[in-house]
């Protein structure tokens, strides 16, 4: 029997909602199906109650995640791959969590390629992250954004760019039917009729929450508090963001006689948001810094339109540079705001005045051009973002990297070390 290609994968808890754990999950459920891999997972960024490891229901000794602190340390990932010996190293996110990692590259490369998906949210091109980036056998790019940073960044590193996709045959479109159903069965009685905006992310700074609230609040205050809601999927006392329930109730949003903003909290199974996504008329995002925005790509996979900020992933998203499958809003300040860790980076937000003006266009557009816009969006998501390429490309790129650079007795394609001559 032919060995299986062992994959030690550091992200998210791959069981866990965030963009970072879905996509990590997709991207092993891919590898299991051809019967060619096993795969060791770290689950972090997440609290854990036990920290033993487990097999995944249906996956056997094939699948096993041990939940870790972050994303695990160095002593672990030292200990492991000396005791499983794995044949490729995958690991998923921002840069910023991933020095500790980089830094024993000379350990770990030796005897496994190093594989980076990369999460980057804005230009200007960030040279600061060169050593990182050259300290990989090849770098998986989540956006058109991130694909030419890395290009342009460390042009001698492999790299392909493989964006995000969704599940297409659970965030489909629904009949009209099935919508109404939803809508009657979910909604407050006075809401019916009303125009539905969806707004599913973490409630954290960079993704402008509170701004949403006092924007749309002024919305209402122009087109009428009988004219549209907001549907919040969010946690309201996230740590990371504002107390959004203070918010409404300040702003009057929480009187019952209008039901202007319903908060979402519990933590659906993605068919659910796929119903929320359906019964809603459009889906927002406007976060100042976004490398992706998964929210947004399930509501257009859905066949329901979107409203943007023109930033980081999300801009490919509204548009394929001819057609557009919602309003895309240009940022009306970009500013480089940075840290210790991110010396620059740009910071797109966008302005209340174009926010509203992109609500009332399409609160006023009528239905069936609206609902062309979600067809087309959906016919975008099929072709550009196809869940089945997603999943047959990691599958052809890690089969491909482990013959080209094979692992331990195997191992080619990396020098550990350089010779330089001294003056």
């Amino acid at each position: 029997m032919t060995k299986k290609i062992k994959v030690l994968t550091l992200s998210d808890h791959p069981m866990s909602p965030s963009g970072v754990g879905t996509q990590t999950r997709y991207m092993i459920e891919a590898l299991l199906q051809t019967g060619d891999f096993q795969v060791y997972s770290f689950g972090g960024a997440i609290s854990h109650e036990n920290y033993d490891a487990q097999q995944v229901d249906g996956h056997g000794q094939d699948w096993i995640i041990k939940p870790v602190n972050g994303y695990g340390d160095q002593s672990l990932v030292r200990e492991f791959i000396h005791r499983w010996k794995p044949d490729i190293l995958w690991f998923m996110t921002d840069p910023r969590f991933y020095p500790w990692l980089w830094d024993i590259e000379n350990e770990v490369r030796p005897h496994t390629p190093m594989v980076y998906y990369h999460v980057w949210d804005n230009f200007p091109s960030p040279y600061f992250n060169r050593n990182f980036y050259l300290s990989n056998d090849f770098i998986g790019t989540i956006s058109k954004v991130t694909d030419k940073i890395v290009k342009d960044v460390a042009p001698e590193t492999e790299s392909m760019y493989i964006p995000h996709a969704v599940s297409d045959g659970v965030f489909k479109p629904h009949t009209a039917e099935e919508k109404e159903t939803y809508r009657t069965n979910s909604l407050p009685p006075n809401c019916k009729d009303k125009f539905v905006f969806f707004w599913n992310n973490r409630n954290a700074k960079r993704k402008m929450s509170g701004s949403i609230l006092y924007w749309f609040n002024d919305f209402l205050h122009e087109v009428g508090h009988d004219k549209a809601m907001l549907i919040m999927h969010t946690d309201p006392h996230d740590p990371h963001g504002q107390d959004l329930q203070a918010i409404i109730g300040h702003l009057g949003l929480s009187d019952p006689s209008h039901s202007n903003v319903l908060l979402s909290v519990e933590k659906y199974p993605p068919e659910v948001l796929a119903s929320i996504y359906n019964m809603a008329d459009c889906t927002i995002n406007i976060s100042d810094a976004e490398g992706f925005g998964l929210a947004t790509l399930e509501s257009l996979s859905c066949g329901t339109p979107i409203i943007v900020n023109m930033t980081g992933g999300l801009q490919e998203q509204v548009t394929d540079g001819t057609n557009w499958f919602g309003i895309g809003i240009e940022p009306s300040s970009k500013a480089i705001i940075g840290s210790q860790d991110v010396p620059w980076i740009y910071e797109d937000r966008v302005c209340k005045d174009d926010f509203i003006n992109a609500l009332k266009t399409m609160i006023e557009m009528p239905k069936e051009e609206r609902e062309n816009l979600g067809s087309m969006g959906r016919t975008h998501v099929e072709k550009n973002y196809s869940f089945k390429k997603f999943c047959d490309t990691w599958t052809v790129v890690l089969k491909d990297l482990h013959d080209r650079h094979g692992s331990w007795d195997t191992r080619k394609g990396h020098q550990s070390w350089t010779l330089k001559e001294m003056e």
